[in-house]
């Protein structure tokens, strides 16, 4: 008898699903995100490949999470994006860094905006109630700690 690679994956994909208690009713991120999962449970995949969808039924906020809770029960990613001066309002119940791709990100706080550009790093703790905004456009990389908020 022959182990695929597909074989092992499943089987280390459902041991992790066990330990980290996943629940079944979980919501799993597109089956469009291409992506390729290592046997040992790395991820890789391309940002430029990451098929952004409206949020909220907004067109100034795409995003896509690029990893499902059974693939990473305790971190979470994914790609957001901003456009056309979009103003999104948020209270975080988890802890998030953001890596800022293209553009201008501005999250305003308590009357003041921090910004970041491409390069910039920005870390947002939990319990924030913020204002995502951008004077034109924004795409950012985006971990949250827990990954089942």
């Amino acid at each position: 008898m022959q182990i695929s690679e597909e074989l092992v994956r499943k089987v280390v994909m459902n041991v992790l699903s066990e330990r980290a208690a996943v629940p079944a009713d979980a919501p799993k991120p597109s089956a469009a995100v291409p992506k390729q999962v290592d046997p040992s449970g790395i991820l890789r995949a391309k940002i430029s490949e990451i098929p952004l969808k409206p949020f909220e039924n907004r067109r100034d906020v795409r995003l896509c999470d690029i990893a499902t809770l059974e693939e990473a029960p305790r971190i979470g990613c994914g790609v957001m994006e901003l456009s056309n001066r979009a103003d999104f309002e948020w209270t975080l119940a988890y802890d998030e860094w953001d890596v800022v791709l293209e553009g201008r990100l501005e999250i305003q706080i308590d009357g003041r905006v921090v910004a970041g550009e491409p390069g910039d790093v920005l870390y947002i703790p939990r319990d924030s109630h913020i204002h995502f905004t951008t004077p034109e456009y924004a795409r950012f990389v985006y971990t949250v700690f827990p990954a089942d908020w």
